[in-house]
C-alpha cells in the first residue's frame, strides 16, 4: 500500500512542456484561474513547470490589477483604453509564453509583478 502523503512523481518532460503552454493559453480564457491551479497542482511535479505556472500567476494577477484600474477609471474615459491594451497584452504575451513553453524555452512575461516568488 502506497503512501499518500509521499511526494508525487515527476512529469515527463514532454509533459511539463504541455502543462505549461495549456496553463498559458487558459489565462487568455479564464484569467488567473489556470495558472493558480496549475501553480498549486504541478509545482512540485517538475521545475519547468513549476517556473511557467509561476510566471503566468504572476502575469495573470498584473493583469487583474491593471484590469481593476482600467474598471475604476473608466468613469473618467481612460479606463476604457487600459482594458482594451489590457486585453490585447494578455492575448500577445500568453500566446508567446506558451509558443515557448511548448519550445521548452523559458520565457519570462515582460513589466509584471513578482506577487509568487
Amino acid at each position: 500500500m502506497s503512501n499518500p502523503y509521499e511526494s508525487q512523481q515527476q512529469l515527463s518532460p514532454a509533459d511539463e512542456k504541455m502543462w505549461a503552454t495549456l496553463i498559458h493559453i487558459g489565462g487568455i480564457f479564464f484569467s488567473f484561474v489556470p495558472a493558480l491551479i496549475g501553480y498549486l497542482v504541478l509545482k512540485d511535479r517538475g521545475p519547468f513547470v513549476r517556473e511557467h505556472s509561476r510566471n503566468a500567476l504572476n502575469f495573470q494577477l498584473t493583469m487583474l490589477l491593471a484590469s481593476f484600474i482600467g474598471g475604476i477609471t473608466s468613469v473618467i474615459l481612460i479606463g476604457f483604453l487600459i482594458l482594451g491594451a489590457v486585453f490585447i497584452v494578455v492575448v500577445v504575451f500568453s500566446i508567446l509564453a506558451a509558443v515557448a513553453a511548448n519550445r521548452g524555452q523559458m520565457y519570462v512575461y515582460p513589466l509584471t509583478i513578482q506577487f509568487v516568488k
